[in-house]
């Protein structure tokens, strides 16, 4: 039979173990398969885990600047973030014009100058949000999407893709995209 028990000793420590008890009439001690007390769970911890994450903002001309209280990506530990990407030219500060191919190929041109900026690529990418205007552009931005993030040899990142109602100044799609560094 498995047996459970939870403890306090008189310093608030709680022990918990988790085991079988053979004899339940002999009060046989319960053979712990584990015990931890709550002073000493800090220490099976990495001390990394129990430290502040401090974050840094990555910024890049290479890419259009913030048009918000925003910043382009945010470097925490072992990663980025990025903020969403739409289709402007880091030059002009306009929508490309054209199509979701086109537009694809912008916002996916300012993701990699981002991330390259904070010492990753897009090949380090674990995930992707895309939001596009109109799912009906899914196959065209899919097919430019694995160009940049899914080229033969490169695991893709785990992605959601999602229909939204309206985009920053009317464009058809924006990206977000967490990569390792």
């Amino acid at each position: 039979m498995g047996g459970f028990s939870i403890g306090a000793n008189m310093a608030d420590n709680y022990v918990i173990s988790v085991g079988v008890k053979a004899d339940f009439s002999a009060r046989a001690p319960i053979r712990a398969m584990h015990s931890f007390t709550s002073s000493d769970r800090s220490a099976d911890l990495p001390t990394r885990y129990n430290q502040p994450m401090s974050k840094s903002v990555v910024s890049t001309a290479s890419a259009p600047a913030a048009i918000g209280p925003y910043a382009q990506a945010i470097r925490t530990g072992s990663l980025v973030f990025t903020a969403g990407q739409i289709a402007l030219d880091p030059i002009t500060g306009l929508v490309v014009p054209g199509g979701i191919a086109e537009q694809t190929t912008r916002v996916l041109e300012n993701l990699k100058a981002i991330l390259e900026a904070a010492g990753s690529s897009l090949a380090q990418s674990v995930k992707a949000t895309v939001f596009l205007k109109d799912f009906y552009d899914f196959a065209a931005m899919n097919a430019i999407y694995a160009v940049y993030l899914a080229p033969e040899g490169v695991t893709p990142p785990a992605r959601t893709t999602v229909e939204v109602s309206r985009l920053p100044k009317d464009v058809l799609v924006e990206i977000e995209l967490v990569a390792e560094v």
